[in-house]
Parts: structure tokens; sequence; C-alpha cells
């Protein structure tokens, strides 16, 4: 039976955080998206699969002081509290698989940039909107990032789910509203072209 845990782990105990596919040296769209939403700096942010991800650091530069990091890999998050030395004890983590993720508490901001696309199963896919509905604070913002249509089919070794506006609204349902979408080709550390496709939600109050 696979496991996602052990595989994500095995991913980043063999590659260093900026050799992964997904690397980015500074998540510019991510940032624009947050900073168009309107979020207040002590409003609580989450970062979905952000272990590998230095989205943190931007925010915590920034002066966000709500911040949470979320990821499966307990390696990927120790990479990133040693990155950021002190800062690290300001910070929320949780070494979670999303999709058994009790919230501890409401976000005004959820950031997802390429976890829910792995979800090829319909059930997990239904556990991670019940977990987003849960923790999501009603006028809430979500922010998701997934593989486009004619994007990569694989990741990682792993299947994906490619999205459009209309297959994502369907996922989360009427709660979420579209406010924005954006492309964007993302440039691997292998100089390999991945199509992303960026989606602002606010959730219905």
């Amino acid at each position: 039976m696979f496991d996602k845990k052990t595989h994500w782990e095995k991913i980043h105990r063999e590659k260093s955080s900026s050799d992964v596919s997904w690397y980015q040296e500074s998540p510019d769209l991510s940032l624009e998206l947050i900073r168009r939403s309107g979020v207040r700096n002590d409003e609580a942010i989450v970062d979905v699969g952000g272990g590998a991800s230095v989205l943190v650091d931007v925010l915590c530069e920034e002066g966000f002081r709500n911040l949470s990091v979320l990821d499966i890999s307990g390696i990927a998050l120790a990479g990133a509290q040693q990155r950021l030395g002190d800062l690290a004890e300001t910070i929320e983590w949780f070494e979670s698989d999303i999709t058994e993720f009790d919230p501890p508490h409401a976000f005004t901001l959820w950031h997802d940039r390429a976890v829910f696309h792995f979800l090829t199963d319909e059930s997990d896919r239904r556990k991670y909107v019940s977990v987003l509905k849960r923790a999501l604070r009603p006028g809430g913002l979500l922010i998701i990032a997934a593989f486009a249509i004619g994007g990569p089919e694989q990741c990682s070794g792993l299947q994906v789910v490619q999205y459009d506006s209309s297959r994502l609204k369907a996922e989360l349902g009427e709660e979420f509203e579209l406010v924005e979408e954006r492309d964007e080709v993302h440039i691997t550390p292998a100089n390999k072209e991945q199509r992303f496709t960026y989606f602002r939600f606010v959730r219905k109050t």
C-alpha cells in the first residue's frame, strides 16, 4: 500500500529544498496574490505544503506575524526551521497529511502551491475540502496553485490532476467565489517548464 508520508520523506531526504522540481527562489506570484488579497499582517495565514518553500521567509520579512506552515514531511519542516533560525520560534509548524489535519484555530488566508493537484483520489479531495472549510473563516481567502490543463501529468514520481477554474470550482463547491486566476510557467531547477494556474478565491460569508 502506498504511504504518502514515506514517499515525501524520501524525496526530502534525497534532495535539498533547492533541488526539488517545485522550488522557487522567489515566490513572486504567490506574494502578489497575497498582497492583493488585502490580508492584514496580524491575521492568520497558513502555507499548506510549504516545508520546502521560502514563502514564509519573505512573509516574515514583510512584517506578517501570524504565520503557520503545514507539511507532511518532518524533514522539510526541519530544514525550514533551521533556515529561519530564531524566527522559526514565531511560526506555527504542523507536520500532517493535509487530509487528516485538525486545525487548532481559524485562518484568514490559506495558501497552497502544488498540494491539491496531487490528490488523485476523489475521497482525498473531499477530505481536503472538509479540512479547508473547518480551517478557513467565512470571508477568508484561498489561494491555490495547481498544474494547468496541458501541464505536467506527473511530478515527483506521482500522478497529478490538472485544473482549470471550472474543474476547481466543482471540487470546492458553492461556498467559494473565484476572484482572480493567473497563469505561470515555472522553470524547474532542471530547466524544464511546468505550466501552473493560480486561483484566488474568497469564502462567502
